[in-house]
């Protein structure tokens, strides 16, 4: 894929964040959209937003764990805009907790939505794609499907996930030949609300040294540095070089590097990194404290 304008490029989380970003990058290219989030109101804006940059643009209530909710709407977009060529598996949830104190519902829950609305997507899509003679998948992984860290198993088991499930099927499109490409990214920390919204137990106060807010602050105020629309800059520039990774941010890359080198050495220099900064973080509230005990 040369180019984006004319084209039509469906997105899942767009009511927000990189979605959000990506909508308006591709309009402001030419490409229409068929934008989707569970977000009614946020989405809503998107939509709003990106009219006024004169694409054609639908939007559709869609929880991407629902699989027949997720091909009604790939039927939909087809019936809407005639075809598709591009498809983003955007949408995602965060969970915090160790494996110990984590529910088998938490795990359930991630997995639904960060891997599961991934294939749903995809197979949804795939099809449309091909008919339309010039496609491209993007799903969406993390940095942390590349490492691992402690208290994210949950989140860390989604995008794992998402990176083999693509780089499977990237070999698999090669060898077909079918005129679809796809891309992996994983993005470092984006300034989106991720952190606020993501789901963590007390049991982070073990992980962490700190109460449960107070890391969701910290990890939000700290980590989080990458903007929504420089990460939407990336990874439609990778889309047109057809990449097969695309690394957002400056800690994606040095993390990427960091597991290329010490493959299994860097769990070890992570567990003692969070053992130090658990040392040295503000002093947890009473509750808090009982929390970690």
């Amino acid at each position: 894929m040369k180019s984006f304008e004319n084209k039509v490029a469906a997105i899942t989380g767009a009511g927000s964040g990189i979605g959000r970003a990506l909508a308006y990058r591709l309009a402001r290219q030419g490409c229409h959209l068929a934008l989707a989030d569970v977000n009614a109101e946020g989405l809503a804006e998107t939509a709003e937003q990106a009219r006024k940059l004169g694409v054609s643009v639908t939007d559709a209530r869609v929880d991407v764990s629902d699989r027949e909710a997720v091909h009604a709407w790939a039927e939909q977009v087809v019936q809407e805009h005639g075809r598709v060529n591009l498809i983003f598996n955007n949408a995602g949830v965060a969970q915090g907790g160790t494996v110990e104190a984590n529910d088998y519902t938490d795990y359930e829950w991630i997995m639904n939505i960060n891997f599961w609305g991934v294939v749903y997507g995809t197979k949804a899509f795939l099809p449309h794609l091909k008919a339309s003679g010039e496609g491209h998948i993007v799903n969406v992984s993390s940095v942390f499907g590349l490492f691992a860290q402690p208290g994210m198993s949950a989140y860390n088991a989604t995008k794992f996930a998402v990176r083999g499930f693509t780089e499977a099927l990237r070999q698999e499109l090669d060898m077909a030949g079918n005129g679809v490409s796809v891309s992996c990214v994983h993005p470092g920390g984006i300034k989106t609300n991720i952190a606020k919204t993501a789901r963590m137990n007390d049991s982070m106060a073990r992980v962490t040294g700190q109460g449960v807010e107070q890391a969701r602050q910290q990890f939000n105020d700290q980590l989080l540095r990458t903007t929504p629309d420089k990460a939407a800059q990336v990874i439609l520039g990778g889309v047109l070089r057809d990449k097969r990774r695309i690394l957002i941010g400056a800690d994606a890359w040095a993390l990427d590097g960091m597991q290329r080198v010490l493959p299994t050495l860097y769990q070890r220099l992570v567990v003692g990194s969070m053992r130090l900064a658990s040392r040295f973080a503000p002093k947890k509230s009473g509750k808090a404290q009982a929390a970690a005990e």
